[in-house]
């Protein structure tokens, strides 16, 4: 198990190789976040990666990898994220910390995660940050006004995902899928009502792995 410095040297040469400048606190705030993650993890099994190290590259760094990204395409200005099946928060919690401007919203069928997104929120003194105890498809832009960006991380195939979440979208708003490799196949069993825009691929610092965001809209006839 590797000790606490050495963590947070990894994290730091993952975060300059990403090209992000993030201040002391907002770097303070990630180890924290994983040290709290570890810390739940042990009684609500929320990831099946068990050891420090290892969910350094596997959750932080790898949600981490989609953050220069997200900042270009909302450059800067003031957003609504929804973070679907967000489980321990990745990448809705790294989204928060990093991104002060975008007001996220994690939500989760199940009841302990969404909850530890709230605890999280709070210990982490992270205004912008709320857990939902839902179903995403219950989420209707009606309500909250909807969201400009709705993003997932390896929660389902994208034509679910699409589908399950078409009705939090705010007009204009798009998705942002986090995949491993191209997902070709999942692209060609999208409906005509979703257009791939951009499939971005991402390099994830200390990780040997594909990694790309599907980035898409609501399209076609629909």
């Amino acid at each position: 198990m590797s000790g606490a410095s050495e963590i947070r040297a990894t994290l730091a040469s993952g975060v300059q190789a990403l090209g992000l400048e993030l201040t002391p606190l907002q770097v303070t705030q990630l180890l924290d976040y994983l040290a709290l993650l570890q810390k739940w993890n042990k009684v609500y099994n929320l990831t099946a990666v068990r050891d420090p190290a290892e969910m350094l590259t596997h959750h932080l760094l790898d949600s981490l990898a989609a953050i220069a990204p997200l900042r270009r395409h909302t450059e800067g200005q003031p957003a609504k994220l929804l973070d679907v099946g967000s489980g321990g928060g990745l990448p809705g919690v790294v989204i928060a910390i990093t991104c002060p401007d975008i007001d996220v919203s994690c939500v989760d069928t199940v009841g302990k995660k969404a909850a530890f997104i709230q605890q999280a929120a709070a210990a982490l003194k992270l205004p912008n940050l709320r857990g939902i105890h839902a179903r995403v498809e219950s989420l209707a832009a009606g309500e909250g006004g909807g969201f400009d960006v709705v993003c997932s991380r390896a929660f389902a195939s994208l034509l679910d995902f699409t589908a399950w979440s078409v009705s939090a979208l705010k007009p204009g708003a798009v998705w942002m899928a986090m995949k491993g490799k191209h997902p070709a196949e999942e692209m060609a069993a999208l409906p005509a009502s979703v257009a791939v825009f951009h499939v971005e691929q991402l390099v994830v610092p200390g990780l040997d792995a594909e990694r790309c965001i599907v980035w898409m809209r609501p399209g076609g006839s629909a």
